[in-house]
């Protein structure tokens, strides 16, 4: 794998599941309909496995191809930016679903 593909698959598994949460909590807010926050949870409990699950596989590639660490760190790292942002999603559709 090159660098830039390292890098690629980081980016990918950020958008993908920002994107999706996006849609869940603007979808929700925009048209009130509670699928969209129920579809919003279900992705958070889907999306955390599948982002540890790729997080672990770019550090274990790394470790095993040293000249590849640091971009799988930085890949890493792209991925964990979606962390505060799925907190910050997930209270706020407690707060708006009255939970």
């Amino acid at each position: 794998m090159k660098n830039k593909d390292i890098i690629t698959v980081g980016k990918i598994s950020f958008w993908l599941f920002f994107i999706l949460g996006n849609i869940c909590l603007f979808g929700y807010l925009v048209t009130k309909i509670e699928a969209f926050a129920s579809y919003g949870f279900v992705l958070l409990l889907f999306a955390t496995p599948v982002n540890l699950v790729v997080i672990a596989i770019l550090i274990i590639y790394g470790l095993f191809n040293q000249p590849y660490l640091k971009d799988c760190m930085k890949a890493s790292l792209i991925i964990c930016i979606n962390i505060p942002i799925a907190i910050l999603y997930f209270y706020l559709g407690i707060f708006l679903m009255g939970f």
